[in-house]
């Protein structure tokens, strides 16, 4: 039987159930939880981290937002917002290690809600945070393959002579065709056996490593023009176009690009059934892939800014780019010293790969997390979801979480507005379902959590308080107004979006769920507990 509120089983980890010639502790523990092992155990450490690694992916955040970081104070904003959101995600990272380690299962956040929560609270506990994680997870996706689809988009304008030459751009439905193919080489690629994916995994992880290296060292080593150590370093933006004045509340809009960078780590949860000694390498693979980034990431940005001279024209629509900061930048930085910007053509398609990539470790997470809920039959037709193939593979979540994502990409035909509401879910929403853990962690299950492997010791409690706060802070923050005066189009419409789906998921839990939904349910019977 399933223990509460926290509390391991009777059974003692280091126990292998009978019938079992696995001496993995991963195996053994997920037994313990009352799972089966359905799916394939068969990554080592690397391959848990490249997957959490690859969904962070600095290439990809860094390069999609880093217009908002140069409108948004410039240089301070993105040299110094990095470090400051980077060193509060390692505490949530931290955090939500401890508690993988003591629960080392696919459903991940959701389950230890559930665990964490109490008899009383687990059922809607669980609720709660699986739909936040799961449409979180949906919503990233979403971002990372439209940004894929717009710098594909982008790559065409400059490569057939730019906006200020008569290049060709497409349209809106150009773009979400775009995205609708991405997706659907993701979903088949999901849907190979997992030794496959983890290959996949660390070539991203390998070429988001050293593709971080070679442009933050060639494009300021190419750019004829390059700032000085005090421009990066002191300079700050007040020239937003936007209305904002005040530099406090400038350098926190600013922070968006480095938050929303850092997010997707919880992917080495949702593998810790694909992971060999899940209770350890999946933590491990959390707070790697987090370290590594934040180090790698602000490489990656010094190297960029050094290269930035004229902020107000590398935001202007009108120049060859369309506006897109670092492809103006990696095109003008060649175009200077060669006459050509072909080589900055080429380094927008290295930053493309780990765009795709990124979305293709994306869509892994997602199918295993839509395939751990509908194992505890909380998603409509569960068992469909559920289902694995020959290859071990939930390969019916698989293509369940790429036609969620583009259908929330289809709202950017109607609003860009409406799309960026949408795709607002992947920050904020993903760390209300980080930080509700983390908060029953230190509230309801302060005494009666018992820690796994990797554990926090004495300093747990302190550390999950940092990390609920944080999440609690950025959560207000970026529901602030983004420009003013405030208007329709204006209006920051993340806590339209954000307090829309609270809603859905309290109705549907009030009027229905809470009827049937009892939380995490075992798949082994009372016999194979022995």
């Amino acid at each position: 039987m399933l223990s509460d509120g926290g509390d391991r089983m009777a059974q003692p980890s280091h126990v292998v159930p009978n019938g079992s010639a696995s001496q993995d502790s991963g195996h053994a523990r997920l037994h313990e939880l009352g799972y089966k092992q359905e799916l394939k155990r068969d990554l080592s450490l690397l391959s848990n981290f490249a997957f959490s690694f690859s969904i962070i992916s600095v290439l990809t955040g860094v390069t999609t937002l880093y217009n908002t970081g140069l409108k948004y104070g410039g240089p301070v904003s993105l040299v110094y917002g990095w470090l400051i959101a980077g060193s509060f995600t390692i505490f949530v990272g931290l955090s939500m290690a401890e508690i993988c380690s003591s629960y080392p299962t696919s459903g991940g956040l959701y389950y230890w809600s559930a665990k964490l929560a109490g008899p009383r609270w687990a059922p809607f506990a669980s609720w709660l945070t699986g739909w936040f994680n799961i449409v979180g997870q949906w919503a990233v996706t979403t971002s990372v393959d439209f940004s894929l689809a717009q710098l594909i988009n982008v790559i065409v304008l400059l490569s057939s002579g730019g906006r200020n030459g008569d290049g060709v751009s497409g349209d809106k439905y150009v773009v979400i065709g775009i995205h609708g193919g991405i997706l659907f080489l993701h979903a088949l690629i999901n849907s190979l056996p997992i030794s496959y994916l983890s290959l996949f995994g660390q070539l991203a992880a390998a070429w988001n490593i050293v593709g971080v290296f070679v442009l933050m060292i060639l494009i300021p080593c190419v750019a004829t023009e390059r700032a000085s150590a005090k421009f990066v370093f002191t300079h700050f933006n007040t020239d937003n176009g936007e209305g904002v004045n005040n530099k406090v509340y400038i350098f926190v809009l600013g922070l968006l690009m480095s938050q929303y960078t850092i997010t997707g780590y919880d992917a080495s949860a949702h593998m810790t059934e694909e992971t060999k000694n899940a209770d350890t390498n999946g933590p491990k693979g959390i707070i790697s892939s987090i370290v590594i980034s934040i180090i790698v990431g602000w490489g990656y940005i010094l190297g960029i800014t050094f290269a930035v001279i004229n902020i107000p024209y590398l935001l202007d629509e009108t120049n060859d780019a369309g506006g897109y900061a670092i492809a103006e930048i990696f095109y003008l930085a060649f175009k200077s010293r060669y006459g050509s910007g072909v080589g900055g053509i080429i380094c927008l398609g290295v930053v493309g790969v780990a765009i795709f990539f990124c979305g293709m470790s994306s869509v892994t997470s997602n199918s295993r997390m839509a395939y751990a809920f509908s194992r505890d039959g909380a998603m409509p037709f569960s068992s469909f979801w559920h289902k694995v193939n020959k290859h071990e593979v939930p390969a019916n979540a698989v293509w369940l979480s790429a036609l969620v994502s583009f259908c929330m990409a289809l709202t950017s035909l109607g609003s860009l507005v409406a799309f960026n509401a949408m795709v607002s879910i992947a920050t904020i929403g993903l760390y209300i379902a980080y930080a509700l853990p983390i908060f029953l962690r230190v509230t309801l299950a302060r005494k009666s959590f018992v820690a796994g492997p990797f554990n926090l010791g004495r300093y747990g409690v302190l550390i999950g308080w940092i990390s609920v706060l944080w999440v609690a802070t950025i959560t207000v923050l970026f529901s602030l107004p983004v420009a003013y005066p405030i208007t329709i189009e204006t209006l920051n419409y993340t806590p339209v979006a954000v307090g829309g789906l609270l809603l859905i998921t309290v109705l549907a839990w009030i009027l229905r769920a809470r009827h049937w939904f009892k939380g995490p349910t075992t798949n082994i019977n009372e016999n194979e507990l022995v």
